[in-house]
């Protein structure tokens, strides 16, 4: 069923306060939107037969118009020729397409007229639909403002949750900081052993090369017991 069920009642609505009272007024603009695109198509086709007779109409006028102007040069003809009767017979073949040419005229005139209500009821149907669009545009901005505004009221629930996990990363750090500056003593201890370590070790290489050195000497020196 549709929202409106005459043009009349399209064209005279009062679009923003039918959807201000609507339960659902996105259902409701398209439910507008379709029966006056269905209502403006249907106007726009009918106005297209009118136009096509209108033409057709015209055309025919015209025609008898130029015939009616060709019995009137035989009759005039027919007078330069002294045939007066012959004058007479093409005057009434002239008033016969003249006369009708003034009945085609009236129904041209009369469709005239009635392409002109098309006219004017289409432009006002474009206008309300123009309308319709427009408030529709308005109806899914706000939609749209909604939506985001939902997407933002997550985004911070999200953002919380970041927050309170980068928080716990951050005690992490700062204990794991504690305990390193809890080792620097020891390790200044363990480089101090590890230093007198390497220089007993080295003490210890000096006097082994020492006395392989005098052990060395020994030997070189000649027996004084046996000269």
């Amino acid at each position: 069923m549709g929202v409106f069920s005459r043009i009349g009642e399209i064209i005279n609505a009062n679009i923003n306060a039918m959807l201000d009272k609507a339960e659902d007024p996105k259902k409701m603009v398209r439910l507008m939107i379709n029966e006056m695109e269905d209502t403006l198509t249907r106007v726009k086709s009918s106005a297209a037969e009118v136009i096509a007779d209108r033409i057709r109409l015209t055309r025919e006028r015209d025609e008898l118009r130029a015939r009616a102007d060709d019995w009137e040069n035989k009759a005039t003809l027919a007078v330069t020729k002294g045939r007066d009767d012959l004058a007479r017979e093409a005057l009434e073949q002239k008033l016969s397409y003249a006369r009708r040419a003034e009945e085609v005229d009236v129904k041209v005139a009369e469709l005239e007229d009635v392409v002109r209500r098309y006219q004017q009821d289409i432009e006002r149907l474009e206008s309300q639909l123009n309308s319709a669009f427009s408030r529709q545009r308005e109806l899914q901005a706000k939609n749209k403002q909604a939506r985001n505004r939902k997407k933002v009221a997550s985004y911070l629930n999200t953002q919380d949750a970041f927050n309170k996990f980068e928080q716990f990363n951050r005690r992490l750090d700062r204990l794991e900081a504690e305990t390193e500056v809890l080792g620097y003593g020891k390790d200044e201890e363990q480089n101090l052993e590890q230093k007198f370590a390497e220089l007993e070790q080295s003490s210890r290489i000096e006097d082994e090369l020492q006395k392989l050195k005098n052990l060395k000497f020994n030997l070189n020196q000649p027996n004084t017991k046996e000269s």
